[in-house]
């Protein structure tokens, strides 16, 4: 009989992450490994980390500090515990990791932590680093369940790495080339998740559009196959470059009843002048021409986006031109940032760096235009009878969050029976982030 033990996973970042993060568990499972919510008493802590946002090292070794209390704490009372940080920061800076914290027990990379096995065996003796890229697919050695799964939606990661080297990026340095999984095994995935009561896909990779398996007709090829799939009702993707949005994908927005009616998008800017510094190989007007298409085949699609705020070389003409691009599509969600160097990327060493201030006034102005749409799509569906996934509780007593076809977060009083259905509401309330609603 294994013995039960406690395992705290913290996840920075982006929803590819988070998939790992749960494949971890789901690898750690059959060890006895159980998922907790705090580090409090737990036999293993994972941070898994993200290099994408400004002083993402700073704050991993904060938490790292908090981690190693915790650890002595433990020690003292005569029970051992396990440090890891996995991810891009322990990709790009393991070395570094594992200098400054000589109290972390592993440090691994989000291509080889399907050998946490074998490292755990191997930390019982010394201090274990593994970043590299294996030439095997870390997919091929993951288990086929998803022990640790709860809830009617899922990320099923279907593509990895990226070969654009947009120059403020660090992806193709941590997550490597592209690769694409096969399409029989995202289809057995599939089921495996369906089997668990998740009725509910989200398809995930670094540049997810860029997927190429064999014997589909790319992403397109690839959702047909996953709506055949019996019991799933719903299907998203992200996150896409405008590069890869091809003709069969943008049909299939039109053709595939169980793709939801939301599009995230990254653009970056709408300068061509600053796309071009970036490297991003598209322009604004490129970017309108596909929302224009996809309108075409799918007229009420809600569309997201991202935008990086104070680039080098950025002027206040450029500025607006990401303003009008903004005001020309109209977003119902999107992320905008501050630029900040990533250590090793071109752009770190670019010429033209815009003052904090400015980066600070310009993102105030960017967020304020981007709320004023988010909400006004929002309450544009008071009123209306949407389909909603109940996939949480809420914040009350017979509350449940749900998520309707356009990714509007919302939260309604109903039967918590009706917690991993498809349910009609009525949308009541609205504000620019979420809606309150009424079961039909």
């Amino acid at each position: 009989m294994v013995t039960e033990k406690k395992l705290f996973i913290k996840t920075w970042g982006c929803q590819m992450n988070v998939y790992d993060s749960n494949r971890m568990a789901d690898i750690l499972h059959p060890l006895g490994y159980r998922a907790v919510d705090t580090p409090d008493n737990a036999d293993m802590v994972i941070l898994n980390t993200c290099h994408i946002r400004e002083k993402a090292t700073d704050k991993v070794f904060s938490d790292l500090g908090r981690m190693r209390e915790h650890k002595e704490n433990r020690k003292a009372g005569g029970k051992k515990t396990l440090i890891a940080v996995a991810g891009c920061v322990a990709q790009a800076e393991g070395d570094v990791i594992l200098d400054r914290a000589p109290y972390v027990d592993m440090v691994f990379g989000p291509q080889s932590y399907h050998t946490l096995p074998e490292m755990i065996i191997k930390a019982t003796g010394e201090r274990v680093i593994n970043t590299d890229f294996p030439v095997e697919s870390k997919f091929d050695s993951l288990p086929t369940d998803h022990a640790s799964h709860k809830g009617p939606a899922a990320f099923l990661s279907i593509q990895e790495g990226c070969d654009k080297f947009c120059t403020f990026c660090v992806v193709p340095y941590t997550r490597g080339a592209e690769y694409s999984r096969p399409v029989a095994a995202i289809i057995e995935e599939t089921k495996k998740l369906r089997d668990r009561g998740v009725v509910e896909i989200v398809l995930l990779g670094q540049n997810v559009n860029a997927y190429h398996g064999e014997g589909v007709k790319g992403l397109g090829g690839l959702i047909e196959a996953v709506a055949a799939v019996d019991g799933i009702e719903r299907i998203r993707y992200m996150t896409s470059h405008p590069r890869d949005m091809d003709d069969e994908l943008i049909a299939a927005h039109g053709d595939i009843p169980q793709l939801m009616p939301f599009l995230h998008l990254p653009v970056q800017s709408g300068s061509d002048e600053i796309l071009k510094t970036m490297n991003r190989k598209h322009s604004a007007d490129h970017f309108r021409d596909i929302i224009a298409r996809v309108r075409k085949v799918r007229p009420d699609i809600a569309l997201s986006s991202d935008f990086i705020v104070g680039f080098p070389g950025e002027s206040e003409k450029h500025f607006e031109e990401t303003l009008q691009l903004i005001r020309d599509v109209g977003f119902t969600a999107s992320y905008s940032f501050k630029y900040s160097a990533r250590p090793g990327t071109p752009a770190a060493n670019m010429q033209g760096l815009v003052p904090e201030k400015a980066k600070d006034e310009r993102v105030q102005v960017i967020q304020r235009l981007l709320y004023d749409q988010h909400e006004k799509f929002n309450k544009a569906t008071v009123g209306k009878t949407l389909d909603v996934l109940f996939d949480g509780y809420g914040r009350s007593e017979n509350q449940l969050h749900g998520r309707t076809p356009y990714n509007q977060a919302i939260h309604a009083t109903t039967d918590l029976n009706n917690f991993g259905k498809i349910v009609k509401v009525e949308v009541s309330g609205a504000t620019g982030s979420s809606l309150t609603g009424l079961v039909a």
